[in-house]
């Protein structure tokens, strides 16, 4: 979900627009109109699209004669949305994490009942019989694997399901290295991929989430003794073992491996579909897809990516936002949900898979393409979007620890322990 920034010029376009509301209560809520034209801003938090959405939104102003405005941070987003409400200057339109709707949405959220994207998609955030939240796309994670690149090593066309168990990985990964692969795996190092992605699923792939989150609150889970968090760090183990960087795990920049991943030089990287504009930056030799993380247990979870709904706007419904601007936001997602130019938006140009069923314009990447298949097959395990704010930092930092060699699995698990025994639980 982190990617490339567009921040410098973002942030400065937006300390313009906020010295130009010189402090006041107004901001995105001021009057409402601009020349005649109702007015009001929206925060992206997906910076991959941030040129293409800013694009889209001047010609959509032009054409439905209102003003909006587009802005992006790389603050983390809850800690940036409580600024702006504490200054009273909230964004009409605020692009959240899930978990986001169910603290910042539950408080200051409009009820968007009633909408016709409603009934057009299974992903809305739906709290207290209240329709808070509006998803932006589905996404998805796994191991991403370099098809070209594995049949130039072997001769033979890569079928990802030829790959069922940990055992199978490690084979082909011993056989790629046989056959001229020096290192076929490579890892990305920033905590939210180590923290908020492969080791969220431990909380993820199993029958009671919430019961099993509920037991790291109560300090009672054992993850020493743990089957799947073992199996999911024996895979890690296997990741590190055939690493191309293993000499310096945690100096590897993401533009490294997300290099040589798009060339060839590796086979396999675990990450997710959103890093698809990163890996078209170089010479992609194409072909790259998505698969499920392979384990040596075989459960309900087995052949299944993690994914779901992600990125959610919701509406302000503050005394800052006014009747005028909401029911213009609204039709804004109306829009962003059914209109022809705008699921062309969603699914080529950006390269996202539309939560929406209307939209069957067809996603213009390899990832994406790969992950709608686990979609259409309904073999998605469900994203846990209620971790505290600082985890993926927190326990990002436990992981890159493991993963430079610091500390072993049972100082790992004990640290994730005592993480989560004194973090305050997040209501849902």
């Amino acid at each position: 979900m982190k990617k490339k920034l567009l921040a410098v010029t973002l942030v400065t376009a937006m300390t313009v627009s906020m010295a130009a509301c010189g402090g006041s209560d107004s901001g995105s809520g001021d009057s409402g109109s601009s020349d005649g034209k109702v007015s009001f801003t929206i925060f992206n938090s997906k910076s991959e699209i941030q040129e293409y959405l800013e694009e889209a939104v001047e010609k959509y102003n032009e054409e439905n004669d209102v003003d909006i405005e587009v802005y992006y941070s790389n603050d983390t987003v809850a800690a940036h949305l409580s600024t702006k409400y504490a200054s009273n200057d909230p964004y009409a339109l605020a692009m959240t994490d899930a978990k986001d709707i169910y603290s910042l949405g539950v408080e200051y959220g409009y009820d968007m009942s009633g909408a016709a994207w409603v009934d057009d998609t299974d992903y809305a955030i739906t709290v207290d019989g209240k329709v808070l939240g509006f998803p932006t796309c589905i996404e998805a994670r796994g191991i991403l694997y370099n098809a070209d690149a594995i049949k130039e090593i072997t001769g033979e066309d890569f079928d990802p399901d030829s790959i069922k168990t940990l055992d199978d990985f490690d084979d082909f990964c011993a056989e790629l290295v046989k056959g001229g692969m020096e290192a076929p795996t490579a890892i990305l190092k920033p905590d939210w991929s180590l923290g908020a992605h492969y080791l969220q699923q431990v909380y993820e792939e199993r029958e009671d989430v919430d019961g099993f989150v509920d037991s790291l609150y109560a300090g009672t889970a054992d993850l020493n003794n743990d089957e799947k968090f073992n199996a999911l760090m024996d895979t890690f183990d296997v990741l590190m073992k055939y690493n191309a960087f293993a000499s310096g795990p945690i100096s590897a920049e993401d533009e490294m491996v997300h290099q040589k991943m798009s060339e060839g030089e590796v086979a396999f990287q675990f990450g997710g579909c959103w890093e698809w504009n990163d890996l078209v930056d170089y010479d992609y030799t194409g072909n790259i897809g998505l698969m499920p993380v392979p384990q040596n247990i075989e459960d309900a979870y087995t052949g299944y990516l993690v994914g779901g709904g992600s990125k959610y706007f919701y509406i302000d419904n503050s005394e800052y936002t006014t009747d005028e601007q909401r029911a213009a936001a609204m039709d804004f997602l109306e829009w962003f949900a059914s209109a022809e130019d705008a699921q062309t938006l969603v699914s080529d140009t950006c390269g996202m898979i539309s939560p929406f069923n209307s939209n069957t314009v067809e996603c213009s990447n390899d990832l994406g393409k790969s992950v709608k298949e686990y979609v259409d097959a309904g073999k998605l395990v469900p994203n846990y979007d209620y971790d505290p704010d600082d985890h993926y930092s927190k326990v990002g930092a436990y992981m890159q620890e493991y993963l430079a060699g610091q500390i072993d699995r049972d100082e790992l698990a004990d640290k994730i322990e005592e993480y989560w025994a004194s973090a305050t639980p997040v209501e849902h």
